[in-house]
């Protein structure tokens, strides 16, 4: 694709971009997926080898960086635990100053830019700024996580329903969910940045009626050569990730039962009942 053209999709479903001096810029919202290359989708792909700049997140792996556009300039604004680069303001006006320079922007978010990644704030402030702005959906670490263990998210007999939610508040606090509705049984719910909170979320599912013994997978690094898993129940759920530290995902439900895992956890004597490694 050669720079310069305007934008659009052409009949065949290529994407062509515009964005050059003395013309407006274009920003493209767009899900890097869970880490794998492999898992971006086509059009996630096009578009980074379209991009003049590329606005990504601290956990976007460098193989899937190394597929801009050769000569791309590479912007991280990603967040750490209590360290943000920028603040969320302080993206969005970069990606309006980018986009009113007239280039081509990829704003390149982990998983997909919907789900819990600010995507929709980004595009609103875009929007009220005047700015052409689309969103191209990527594959989100549940799917990911779900795939790889081998742990369907739904499964006839297990689980009619499954929910996202996010494990992570301000200050470290729990996060303020419906609790009562997430203890249902025969009903999946997958918790994104809760590694720090789940002893928390744990004792409060399970005092909103789901069984201590409700089996729960642990997918760390979802998707990447590093990924490790582990199985166990909601009442070792706090033990069980003590001393994980990288980006993992908490699957808890009847399908985690199913989930393949490779990753033993000390839980004083070893106890098959609290934690199945397959």
């Amino acid at each position: 694709m050669a720079r310069g053209h305007s934008h659009g999709e052409t009949g065949r479903g290529l994407v062509v971009l515009k964005g050059q001096a003395g013309r407006a810029g274009v920003v493209w919202l767009v899900g890097a997926g869970p880490g794998d290359p492999d898992l971006l989708t086509v059009k996630a792909l096009r578009l980074l080898q379209a991009a003049d700049v590329v606005v990504h997140d601290r956990l976007t792996p460098r193989p899937i960086l190394d597929l801009a556009a050769p000569g791309a300039r590479l912007i991280d604004v990603g967040k750490r635990k209590s360290r943000h680069t920028l603040p969320q303001d302080g993206i969005n006006q970069l990606l309006v100053g980018l986009a009113r320079e007239g280039l081509k922007v990829v704003r390149l978010k982990g998983g997909d830019p919907f789900m819990f990644g600010r995507g929709g704030e980004e595009l609103e402030a875009l929007r009220a700024a005047g700015i052409e702005a689309h969103v191209v959906p990527g594959v989100t670490a549940a799917l990911a996580a779900a795939a790889g263990a081998g742990a369907p998210l739904t499964h006839r007999g297990l689980a009619q329903a499954v929910t996202f939610v996010t494990g992570h508040a301000a200050a470290g606090a729990e996060p303020d969910l419906d609790w009562t509705a997430l203890a249902r049984t025969n009903h999946t719910v997958a918790i994104y940045m809760g590694l720090s909170t789940a002893p928390g979320i744990a004792a409060r599912l399970i005092a909103a009626g789901r069984s201590p013994l409700t089996p729960v997978a642990v997918v760390e690094n979802a998707s990447l050569p590093d990924e490790r898993r582990l199985v166990t129940t909601l009442s070792a759920l706090g033990d069980s990730v003590a001393g994980l530290d990288g980006p993992a995902l908490l699957i808890v439900g009847e399908v985690a039962a199913l989930a393949k895992a490779d990753l033993a956890r000390h839980l004083g004597a070893a106890d098959e009942t609290r934690v199945g490694v397959r």
